[in-house]
């Protein structure tokens, strides 16, 4: 059995959840966080078309988003963001809404293999299996930025990276109060951690 992976997060904090569609962001989301904590892509895409695969309403979906994202994060309320967010441009939207509302950003990263995020996108109920070559290219996406160290250098205040199913299951959270602005962070704040 694996060590469990403790994740410390700051309340209020931005969660930003980073994986491939079909990588089990939503159901880690909806293990560890309330429902109203969490803003989810598909939900705010279902809303603007009355569909949550419709891409076509990602834009207005994604406005929506943000506007409720800022409002959270100035209520001194934690938000969890689960969308792909594997390009850089999609997280660099969020971490400018963190430093606006002066609340750290963190990453929850699921690094899981191709297969398996594969399969399990397959098997997503409904129209809300997202096109393979869409996978793939957010597959292609997700490896780049982690190979290129990207998420460290995009300002999160600390990244953890799980790569197995059982690293998933390992993973454990809990919040501590944020720091005033202006006091030092808690250790280890800054770092990335592979899971």
């Amino acid at each position: 059995m694996r060590d469990r992976t403790d994740i410390l997060l700051w309340d209020p904090c931005l969660v930003v959840l980073v994986g491939a569609a079909g990588a089990g962001k939503s159901t880690l989301a909806a293990r560890w966080f309330q429902p109203e904590e969490i803003l989810s892509s598909d939900s705010y895409r279902a809303r603007v078309a009355g569909d949550p695969s419709d891409q076509r309403a990602t834009r207005p979906a994604f406005a929506a988003l943000h506007r409720d994202l800022r409002r959270r994060l100035a209520d001194g309320r934690l938000a969890v963001v689960d969308a792909t967010n594997v390009t850089s441009g999609a997280r660099a939207a969020l971490l400018r809404i963190a430093a606006e509302t002066g609340v750290p950003a963190v990453a929850i990263v699921l690094d899981l293999p191709d297969l398996l995020v594969r399969a399990r996108n397959t098997a997503r109920p409904g129209r809300l299996a997202v096109p393979e070559p869409a996978v793939d290219r957010q597959l292609r996406s997700l490896r780049s930025t982690l190979a290129a160290g990207r998420l460290e250098a995009e300002g999160f205040a600390a990244a953890w990276v799980v790569r197995t199913e059982g690293e998933v299951e390992a993973v454990a959270i809990s919040r501590r109060p944020a720091p005033r602005p202006g006091t030092a962070r808690p250790a280890g704040g800054g770092a990335s951690r592979r899971a």
